[in-house]
């Protein structure tokens, strides 16, 4: 799946940095998850696009990035939302879930979509980025 979107990507003239992996032998995906958060998050990508067996681990992982906002995807509908609504900037799928045609119409619309900017969600983005600066574990009282 990856050498397919990365070819779509180029052939519609993206940028494309290859972080991983070069080998069909098994990876952690935290690693590749990380490289890719890194990489949004030092602005040396615009966005990041992570590709797992499910996409729910590479999403966990970089979504333990600070500044790195990670969505599991498999409907067009949650790809382009999570940018407008939530400022989305990494996009998990699930090369065991969805093909490849499927793949590139979430990461087309992941990518064709831009921040709403409207005070809703602005207000709500602020307040994730506030629990991200300010909290560790939370103790739970019911």
């Amino acid at each position: 799946m990856k050498e397919a979107l990365i070819a779509l990507l180029t052939g519609h003239g993206h940028a494309v940095s290859d972080l991983g992996t070069h080998s069909l032998d098994p990876v952690d995906y935290p690693d590749v998850a990380a490289a890719v958060g890194d990489a949004v998050v030092a602005n040396k990508a615009d966005r990041g696009v992570v590709v797992c067996g499910s996409g729910a681990g590479a999403a966990i992982a970089a979504n333990k990035i600070n500044g790195v906002r990670a969505v599991q995807c498999s409907d067009t509908y949650t790809a382009a939302q999570s940018v407008e609504h939530d400022d989305a900037n990494v996009i998990a799928i699930g090369a065991r879930v969805v093909g490849d045609a499927v793949a590139w119409d979430l990461v087309s619309h992941f990518l064709a979509a831009a921040f709403s900017n409207e005070p809703r969600h602005v207000r709500r983005l602020e307040k994730v980025k506030a629990l991200e600066e300010s909290r560790q574990a939370a103790e739970y009282t019911p």
